[in-house]
């Protein structure tokens, strides 16, 4: 593919986010939700309804899941020569436990047919020079997708692609039958170090900020790395803190008329935040905490993401 000025390629999982009902166990209460999620793609289609150009670069089954994610993208514009298809192992189902409040918490998988799952499998291609990597975590959890996320790494330092890193650590993803709350061990924190220490844009909630630095405060987050990367900790409806630069500040959540589902609502800030980019520190926060509250209005993480013309009429209101 030939990526457009100011592309962003996601790269990594592409999955099913199995919604229970508020207060219920997805794995055995019904009904279930399920919904088009995985963050790089979630962080893709939401650039796509921005307006910004983006590549997605995952792996998906041939199944009904996969083909429901071709047909999303192709929806929303965005860029699938990097999509690879697996005709042996599903695209994986993500079970999620809601609260009645709507908060959630990842507690296991569904699809497993004895191979693992598409994500796991991916395998490393040559990618186009682009604005920004944009990755997760979640891939270096298993050896055949940690050798590709790496190398996608490789290319994009090489060829002057910024990268732009969202922590989101899921400690089920390395382990599946880990608490859901618990935090990094020193094998996974080495591994996820290595994409610290790379990237030029960190964001990272606040639990994970005291897990991998001891700190939440985004400013000393910034001097600890060598590269003094751009870093934004969020921290659900407590303000965001920023330091992007040499400038820095807080913007407090804004709160959505209702809260259905805080699925994705992170994948949309860091969608808003990268779609903004040119824009003043303060404005591209602020743009970005808009998308993180709107998408909390619908279920699931893509749905409900916001326009622009959204996103400005939301923050018209609230000026």
């Amino acid at each position: 593919m030939n990526s457009q000025p100011g592309t962003v390629l996601c790269f990594g999982e592409a999955l099913i986010d199995r919604l229970g009902p508020l207060g219920g166990d997805p794995a055995v209460d019904r009904p279930v939700d399920d919904r088009l999620g995985g963050a790089p793609a979630n962080v893709a289609c939401g650039l796509a309804r921005l307006g910004t150009p983006v590549a997605f670069a995952g792996r998906l089954g041939q199944d009904a899941i996969g083909e429901a994610f071709i047909s999303l993208f192709a929806e929303r514009g965005v860029e699938t020569a990097l999509l690879q298809q697996d005709a042996e192992r599903p695209t994986r189902i993500v079970l999620v436990r809601r609260s009645r409040d709507g908060e959630r918490q990842f507690q296991g998988f569904a699809g497993d047919q004895g191979l693992g799952f598409a994500d796991e499998a991916i395998k490393p291609a040559a990618l186009p020079k682009a604005r920004w990597l944009l990755i997760g975590t979640l891939s270096l959890a298993a050896s055949t997708s940690a050798a590709a996320l790496l190398s996608a790494v490789r290319q994009a330092r090489s060829q002057g692609t910024e990268i732009a890193l969202d922590v989101n650590w899921r400690p089920t993803f390395w382990d599946p039958n880990a608490d859901p709350g618990a935090g990094p061990s020193a094998a996974a924190k080495a591994e996820i170090q290595s994409l610290l220490d790379q990237a030029a844009l960190i964001k990272l909630a606040r639990e994970e900020a005291l897990w991998f630095f001891n700190t939440d405060d985004p400013g000393a987050i910034q001097q600890a790395l060598p590269q003094r990367p751009d870093v934004v900790v969020t921290d659900g409806a407590a303000p965001v803190r920023w330091q992007l630069g040499d400038d820095s500040g807080r913007q407090s959540a804004f709160q959505p008329p209702t809260v259905v589902d805080t699925t994705g609502a992170g994948d949309a800030f860091t969608a808003g935040l990268l779609h903004r980019w040119d824009a003043a520190p303060h404005e591209r926060i602020r743009f970005a905490a808009a998308c993180g509250a709107l998408v909390c209005g619908g279920a699931g993480g893509i749905d409900p993401q916001p326009t622009q013309a959204q996103v400005e009429t939301f923050l018209g209101g609230m000026s």
